[in-house]
């Protein structure tokens, strides 16, 4: 009886394993796929395709093409909420935005096709997501703005525009991923080494730092 509760324990432990990794397949495969042929264009064809499992398996996972659109966007905004943690951890402004800038630096590089995606729906309009900008991303964009603001009033640093130092922080850091063939291009078509990686994330904390007077 103990021998076939611990052969139906590893089963299900085997099985649990098997289910990960055929999500982790489909959403690296279609994250991919969603960045290079946009929503529209992408099939649960190719992405079954590119993760190397059958169609089937796909919508035994994601019943709909949207399903695993929503999935893949959810993702890459998870990991940049686990990014902004820097700023409730912070007990200066300069560690706060310089660790952000860190992350998000380090997100462009580990994740640039879930930075495209989310890009490519937002300048559509965002078609599939638009809830999701309008409760999820704009309630984390209040809360880091009144951190920011926060920091203002107490005078220890610039009084800017919370939410367009956001954006800037957003654009500069988002770039290296969204224009990411762009950088390559003009750095003789080869991707960025680990040392110009931090050249370009210390290059951008410089930047934000200085112009918020905390260089």
């Amino acid at each position: 009886m103990q021998e076939n509760a611990r052969f139906s324990g590893k089963a299900a432990t085997r099985r649990t394993d098997i289910r990960r990794e055929n999500e982790r397949l489909i959403l690296t495969a279609a994250e991919k796929v969603f960045a290079e042929a946009g929503y529209g264009g992408a099939t649960m064809q190719l992405i079954a395709d590119m993760a190397g499992l059958p169609k089937a398996n796909l919508h035994y996972y994601f019943a709909t093409k949207e399903d695993l659109y929503r999935r893949v966007v959810q993702e890459i905004f998870e990991i940049w909420l686990n990014a902004a943690a820097s700023f409730d951890a912070a007990s200066t402004p300069a560690e706060g935005i310089g660790a952000y800038i860190e992350a998000k630096m380090d997100i462009s590089r580990r994740h640039p096709h879930g930075s495209k995606v989310w890009a490519a729906e937002v300048m559509q309009g965002a078609p599939v997501i638009q809830d999701y900008l309008e409760t999820t991303l704009r309630d984390w964009t209040e809360n880091r703005a009144r951190v920011i603001q926060g920091w203002i009033d107490a005078g220890q640093m610039a009084p800017v525009n919370p939410r367009h130092l956001l954006y800037m922080l957003w654009a500069m850091t988002q770039h290296y991923a969204d224009f990411g063939h762009q950088i390559e291009t003009l750095n003789g078509g080869a991707p960025l080494t680990d040392r110009q990686w931090q050249e370009a994330t210390e290059s951008v904390k410089t930047i934000i730092l200085r112009g918020v007077g905390l260089g």
